[in-house]
Order: structure tokens, then C-alpha cells, then sequence
């Protein structure tokens, strides 16, 4: 058995959840099309025959506006620190802009063998991608370099299998039928907050946090009582929106994939309470699942 870790960086809306989804087969990690969607570092795990291989989702590094986003940057930046291989992925030109030159900066200071993704492919001019490629290249921190599009699955394949073959000898970290470590209520919380970032303006999906309140297992019904803390009163009257409207779509969206997950019927009631700033609270990050 060959096992290890894998992390995945990259800066915010690359494609890394999308990536670490298409790996598995399944939808573990939320996708959407605004940035920072990712919070917490999500494990997913890949198991074939001779392999075991822990991916690890990190948030997009990006400078932090608030120590919401410090904590971000902060669990994607250890998480180079505890992996027997770093997928570093992005989507253009290194010239482009300063995000992917700081990340590769920071790569450049540790060990770990890393591979290069130059996802979205599919949207990418020739010319555009065999620029990116030449300017990485030419850098010499990466072992491999790899053109793919993680959203229709090509060249998906040809990557998996050179991480597989970085893999040392290991353990099996964990029961071959589990694709991730994150408990369903965990979950739960990702899903209903992945609705908000569809439904709603730019801003708001960033300044709320989703609580389970309540959780009741029945052989045929599963209750779920739900918190979305915002951080000011506007918000939460957007959220809602007219006659309850928002509201409603967020949830009924929420429960039809919640009963896919769980396999049962679901009971889902969704309250919105303002609890102010709490992106700078530390008791608040606390509470809400960001601080260990």
C-alpha cells in the first residue's frame, strides 16, 4: 500500500474544490463562482487497490481583509507543511498579477516535491497556455507540469496517476469506502452555505456563517434546525428577501441535496439572526467552527 497527503493551494476561485470533486467522483466540497468559498481545509479521500491518498481542499491565499481571512491564509499556508506532495493550481499567466508570484514565493522556501495545474484549460487561448506554461517552466520549482480543465474531467486522469506514483509506502489512513473526515453536519452547514453564494449579491454570502442548532435522526425523517448568522440587519432582510422568497429557495435547494446526502427525508428550518462583525470576533470564529 502506497499512502500519503496531498495538498491542494491555490489562489481564491482556481478551481481546487472543483479539482479535489472530480478526484473523487463526488461532491464533498462546495464550488461556486465567487471567491473565497472555502473556509475550512476539506479532506477528501481517494482509494484504489494499492492507494491511499488524503487530499487536502485549502482556502484560496489571498491578502486578509479581516482575521476571518487571516485564518484562511493561515491553515492553507501550514497545510504546505504536512503533505508528502503540493498541487499548486492556477488559471493564467504568472505575469497576470501578484497572487500566484506570493504563492509560488512561499513554495519555493519548502521541500515538498510540487506539481503545477494550469487549470480551465477548456477557456484558455493556445497561446495564453503555452505562455503560462513557458513562465512556470522556466521557474524549475515543479517536478511536473500539467494542463487540465477540472470542470469536464480532462487530463484529470493523467495527474491522479502522477500523484499516485509519488506516494511512499504507508498505512491505510482510513475505512476504504470513506471519501471524507468531515462529519455530516459539517457538511450540512457547507451546503446550505453554498446556497447563499448562489443566491445571493457578492458581498453578503461573505459576511455569514451557517450553525446546526439541532439535529434529530429518524429511520425515515431527519430534523435539522439551522442558524445563518449575518452581520448586519440589511443582510438579513436580503437574505429573507421579499415575502420570505430568498429564504425559501436557499432552503428548499438545501434540503433536496441534504436528503441526497443522508438517503432519508428532510425536515429543514432556517432562521437568520444578525450577529455584528463576528469575521473579526475571535469567540465568534470560535463558535462557528474556524479556530481550533
Amino acid at each position: 500500500m502506497k499512502s500519503g497527503f496531498v495538498g491542494i493551494v491555490g489562489r481564491p476561485n482556481v478551481g481546487k474544490s472543483t479539482l479535489l470533486n472530480a478526484i473523487l467522483g463526488e461532491k464533498i466540497a462546495i464550488v461556486s463562482d465567487k471567491p473565497q468559498t472555502t473556509r475550512n481545509t476539506i479532506r477528501g479521500i481517494f482509494t484504489d487497490q494499492d492507494h491511499q491518498m488524503i487530499f487536502i481542499d485549502t482556502p484560496g491565499i489571498h491578502k486578509p481583509k479581516n482575521r476571518l481571512g487571516s485564518y484562511m491564509t493561515e491553515i492553507a499556508a501550514n497545510t504546505l507543511k504536512e503533505v508528502e506532495v503540493v498541487v499548486f493550481i492556477v488559471d493564467g499567466l504568472m505575469s497576470a498579477g501578484p497572487g500566484d508570484k506570493y504563492i509560488l514565493d512561499m513554495l519555493t522556501s519548502i521541500d515538498t516535491p510540487k506539481l503545477l495545474v494550469i487549470n480551465k484549460i477548456d477557456k484558455m487561448p493556445p497561446d495564453d497556455f503555452r505562455q503560462a506554461y513557458e513562465e512556470y517552466e522556466a521557474t524549475g520549482a515543479f517536478q511536473e507540469i500539467f494542463g487540465i480543465s477540472a470542470l469536464t474531467g480532462k487530463n484529470v486522469d493523467l495527474l491522479l496517476e502522477k500523484i499516485k506514483g509519488m506516494m511512499p509506502e504507508g498505512p491505510m489512513y482510513f475505512p476504504a469506502d470513506m471519501i471524507t473526515d468531515h462529519p455530516e453536519r459539517f457538511i450540512i452547514t457547507e451546503i446550505i452555505r453554498e446556497k447563499m453564494l448562489h443566491y445571493l449579491e457578492d458581498e453578503v454570502p461573505h459576511g455569514v456563517a451557517v450553525e446546526i442548532e439541532s439535529y434529530t435522526e429518524g429511520e425515515k425523517l431527519t430534523k435539522i434546525g439551522a442558524v445563518i448568522h449575518c452581520e448586519k440587519k440589511s443582510h438579513k432582510g436580503i437574505i429573507i428577501g421579499k415575502e420570505g422568497k430568498k429564504l425559501k429557495g436557499i432552503g428548499k435547494s438545501a434540503r433536496l441535496e441534504i436528503e441526497a446526502l443522508l438517503g432519508t427525508k428532510v425536515f429543514l428550518e432556517i432562521w437568520v439572526k444578525v450577529k455584528e462583525n463576528w469575521r473579526d470576533s475571535d469567540h465568534a470564529l470560535s463558535s462557528f467552527g474556524y479556530r481550533k
